[in-house]
């Protein structure tokens, strides 16, 4: 199966692997690294309509964004068809691709009437996309879940709506609201989408393994994989699916390359954030680059009562380097 690239609109991606947007993971720092393997596409974390409008310095804090990781998504979330059809006129210049989440599971969103809570209105869904449609002449994606529970399995009818409202993609997490994260993927729905409309289908949900990715592409027929969770700790992974997508040798990351991944990030992060925010935010992140690795528990122990950044830097080099000795 060869690489191909996508287009969506006027947008040309170089790769079919994409990155999906995920609250409190996909900051800049994050998205920098997973774009330096390879990501077509990268997108923020869930941007609120309602804080773009109010001017809320914390929102437009996550508009941050660096040349290296073009062409970077907006995702924006709310449940006002005019307040979000405002904050796509505000960030249209700062990105080169908009998404509306219409998936996100989280309680929070959930009950503020946006996310996969729009699931349950189709009528809100239609004015809305209708809506930013007007206000935005970019390429405009949209991300789903299969419904928002296995008695209101709705996706069809929401693609459909989304195509005609003039949305130039789909994205689809074959899950239920109801399911959030837990049990299996349906990839099947994917297929069953990517039948149903002609704008590029996005297939999301279970991606661990370049093998999975491409097994993706062959039983659905969508156009590109989004990576989430998969891509914790690994970003070897988005690198990995390239590489067998053009039929070339599947290369594996050693020790030392993860802990210099690893110190890139936490330097990307510092830079942006401070030294404060990097020890907190970064600690989740270096225990996913050593999972899998010997003594990696033990790692974790000790980098969870790390309060200063110079010892997580001492602490994460020296149980890298140690692994490498023992390997």
């Amino acid at each position: 199966m060869q690489k191909k690239s996508l287009q969506i609109k006027s947008l040309k991606l170089t790769s079919p692997v994409i990155l999906a947007p995920m609250a409190g993971i996909s900051n800049l720092p994050y998205r920098r690294i997973m774009k330096s393997f390879g990501a077509g596409l990268v997108y923020t974390e869930m941007v609120s309509a309602n804080g773009m409008i109010r001017e809320g310095k914390k929102t437009r804090q996550l508009l941050e964004s660096h040349a290296s990781e073009f062409p970077l998504g907006i995702q924006l979330f709310g449940d006002d068809p005019e307040v979000l059809g405002e904050a796509a006129q505000l960030i249209a210049d700062a990105g080169a691709l908009l998404d509306i989440n219409m998936g996100c599971p989280v309680k929070k969103v959930i009950r503020s009437g946006a996310g996969s809570a729009l699931l349950r209105s189709p009528e809100r869904v239609k004015r809305i996309i209708g809506t930013v449609r007007r206000a935005y002449s970019g390429p405009l994606t949209i991300k789903i879940r299969s419904g928002w529970d296995e008695e209101s399995i709705n996706f069809l009818t929401i693609g459909r709506i989304a195509e005609a409202e003039g949305a130039d993609a789909l994205t689809l997490h074959p899950r239920t609201r109801s399911q959030a994260f837990t049990g299996q993927a349906h990839w099947e729905l994917i297929g069953e989408l990517k039948k149903t409309v002609s704008i590029p289908v996005f297939g999301s949900g279970d991606i661990t393994t370049p093998e999975e990715a491409r097994k993706m592409f062959s039983e659905t027929g969508c156009d590109a994989v989004m990576i989430g969770r998969g891509g914790y700790g690994n970003p070897w992974l988005i690198e990995q699916i390239n590489q067998l997508l053009a039929n070339q040798p599947v290369l594996q990351p050693g020790v030392t390359e993860k802990l210099r991944v690893a110190l890139l990030h936490l330097q990307y992060h510092q830079d942006l954030f401070g030294d404060r925010k990097t020890v907190l935010d970064m600690r989740k992140h270096l225990c996913w680059y050593a999972r899998g690795l010997q003594g990696a528990s033990q790692f974790r122990k000790e980098l969870q009562q790390c309060d200063c950044l110079t010892n997580v830097i001492r602490l994460t080099e020296a149980f890298f380097t140690q692994t490498e000795e023992a390997a």
